[in-house]
């Protein structure tokens, strides 16, 4: 593994943990026993370096996505799974690593959601044709409107000022927004499949 990869590794794994703002260059270096000099040679700052990391997070996040929807029976067990990866990743992830990057690295974040690079589900087209292929959502469903109403309801229901986490658990917060959308949108054949699964929980 090359520095640029172990840099961006160790880098995501801090940043999740303690937040952008607590972790310092030189935390990073003494955390990975390199110099920060180091650092400073793959990337200029730190913007660049969160970049990089949320790229990296981008690709994960999608090849793991694509595994769920190629291992699944159909597209709402796939939607299940990725409902509890989700869960997981943030309950995994510290609210202050969310709250730093809206604060204070907004540009990033803005030019990275430009570039449809930013690490959460934001294209929906192949679940939602899927869906319609396997008769589970509705054919006169417009799949491009329902696709960017798929990510709005992904953001909202994971911003933190809309829904402070001393109020309401995220998993909650996350289920209850995109089932429900989901509900909105499918046959009766999808319906049954999704309280199936909401059964099994």
């Amino acid at each position: 593994m090359d520095y640029r990869q172990r840099i961006i590794e160790d880098a995501a794994l801090m940043f999740r943990t303690y937040g952008l703002r607590a972790v310092t260059m030189d935390m990073l270096a003494n955390h990975m026993g390199i110099s920060k000099r180091t650092i400073y040679e793959v990337f200029k700052d730190k913007d660049e370096l969160l970049r990089g990391v949320l790229r990296w997070m981008a690709v994960r996040q999608r090849e793991v996505m694509t595994k769920i929807l190629n291992e699944s029976e159909n597209v709402i067990e796939a939607i299940f799974k990725m409902l509890d990866l989700m869960r997981d990743h943030f309950q995994n992830m510290s609210p202050a690593f969310q709250m730093d990057m809206k604060r204070h690295h907004h540009d990033v974040m803005k030019k990275l959601d430009e570039l449809n690079e930013l690490p959460y589900i934001n294209n929906n087209s192949e679940i939602i044709e899927r869906g319609i292929r396997e008769g589970v959502f509705r054919k006169d469903i417009d799949v491009e409107i329902i696709n960017k109403c798929m990510l709005e309801v992904a953001r909202m229901s994971n911003d933190k000022s809309v829904f402070p986490p001393d109020d309401f658990l995220n998993k909650d917060v996350i289920r209850n927004f995109y089932l429900n959308y989901l509900r909105g949108i499918s046959t009766q054949k999808g319906l049954d499949l999704i309280n199936f699964h909401e059964k099994k929980k």
